[in-house]
């Protein structure tokens, strides 16, 4: 069913009577410092706070096991995060609409330098009309969404008449293995809905993404007799042009690949940090070069990585000392594939009509080169799986913020999906 002009402006005047508690539950989770490994305390925060709206809990661990033998799963590293999933559950008196996944990560990226932020990068501080902190924009605000539209329809005495998961997961920054953790745990619904910023437009493809290093190994010297040594960076730096004729060669092939084909670069190589050394004085004999990588949807991350260490190892027996010395090629995170969300789902219809309802214009699509959790549910558990939420500005940079005006707009439309996909009720008392 479509909502009525009356209840839409119900729910929207909700969503903003309740904007002020929710700016300050997002300035909660973002002064939290949750970097890998470090999410205990917000997913605490998390759990406490469905809990205290009488949602039926669930908090759980990664099964290592289980997602290492999953196709979807990525690679354990010393770094993975022992971090609980917490999913709260609403469960309606009768179930007459469509069940729903709101997901949320609260994992962020390192600050990087601090003397570079305006204000420390944990504040939360509100500034005009955005929000700062590392986390606030990917994706804090968007967890705060997932509570807060709930409440929106709570606060006028409805409920969604369907089940719904709001899920809070880590390791979106560095694997993708919570979200396939909920899958593997069983969680599935009719939908699923992940407010990242998005700039108030809907995901509709997706690149996948690999992580790995390339280890390589060099004859130590002193530098008196530095000819007769070999540097491990000096290689380092010629396989980095290779890496860059892998990247020129898959952005040349986006052609072949619907949504991709106007993109200027989709395929981006990240050498993202590179390590090697002991002593300026002496020949270094080790550097590791670490590198993130995308691929176009539809192809495998074991097909992309046998060709990343195909063409590494064929450089190598051409390089005088890397034919004696050959780099080792590790994954060590993300080893995800893309995906493709199919035009013409009802999801997309009903998320189409409360955009506009709360934004006043139609909703707009795009290919955004980067990873997402919504290729869990769109490869594995095969449901629409719809990523759209506000306006930010610097994620994984510096002085990363958030529209708050945007905010309160996305999450009126989420409020308005939620309504219409599920369904309501009459709040249980």
């Amino acid at each position: 069913m479509t909502l009525d002009a009356d209840l839409r402006d119900k729910i929207i005047q909700s969503v903003a009577d309740g904007f002020d508690d929710q700016i300050a539950f997002t300035q909660d989770l973002v002064r939290i410092p949750s970097l890998r490994g470090h999410e205990h305390p917000v997913q605490d925060l998390v759990y406490r706070s469905l809990q205290s709206r009488g949602y039926a809990m669930d908090r759980f661990a990664m099964d290592r096991e289980a997602i290492a033998a999953h196709p979807g799963g990525s690679k354990f590293s010393a770094h993975h995060s022992e971090a609980p999933i917490v999913v709260g559950i609403h469960r309606p008196r009768e179930e007459t609409g469509r069940s729903l996944i709101l997901q949320s990560h609260v994992d962020v990226v390192p600050e990087g330098l601090h003397d570079m932020w305006a204000d420390p990068p944990f504040s939360g501080k509100v500034k005009g009309d955005w929000m700062y902190g590392r986390g606030a924009g990917d994706m804090k605000a968007g967890a705060a969404a997932n509570i807060f539209a709930l409440d929106a329809l709570r606060r006028i005495g409805l409920q969604p008449a369907a089940t719904v998961y709001v899920q809070s997961v880590v390791e979106e920054e560095s694997t993708g293995n919570g979200a396939l953790q909920t899958c593997l745990q069983g969680y599935t619904a009719d939908a699923a809905f992940i407010p990242e910023p998005e700039d108030e437009m809907l995901v509709r493809a997706n690149v996948g993404v690999i992580w790995f290093q390339v280890q390589l190994r060099g004859v130590p010297k002193h530098v008196r007799e530095m000819g007769a040594g070999a540097n491990a960076i000096d290689a380092a730096t010629r396989v980095t042009a290779v890496l860059r004729e892998i990247e020129a060669d898959w952005n040349a092939d986006k052609g072949n690949h619907p949504y991709f084909e106007d993109e200027a670069h989709p395929i981006n190589m990240n050498i993202g940090k590179i390590e090697g050394g002991d002593w300026a004085s002496s020949v270094p004999s080790w550097c590791n070069i670490d590198c993130r990588v995308s691929l176009y949807p539809g192809r495998s991350a074991d097909d992309a990585a046998a060709e990343i260490e195909r063409r590494i190892n064929d450089f190598a027996a051409s390089d005088a000392f890397l034919a004696q010395n050959p780099p080792k090629v590790v994954f060590n995170g993300f080893y995800a594939e893309g995906y493709v969300l199919e035009e013409g789902s009802e999801a997309e219809a009903v998320l189409g009509r409360a955009h506009e309802a709360a934004l006043g214009t139609p909703l707009k699509s795009f290919m955004t080169p980067s990873y997402l959790d919504t290729r869990v549910y769109a490869l594995y558990n095969r449901i629409p799986a719809l990523c759209y939420g506000p306006k930010s500005r610097n994620i994984h940079g510096i002085d990363e913020c958030v529209s708050l005006s945007s905010v309160r707009r996305i999450t009126a439309a989420m409020a308005l999906f939620i309504a219409e996909w599920c369904g309501v009720e009459p709040l249980e008392e």
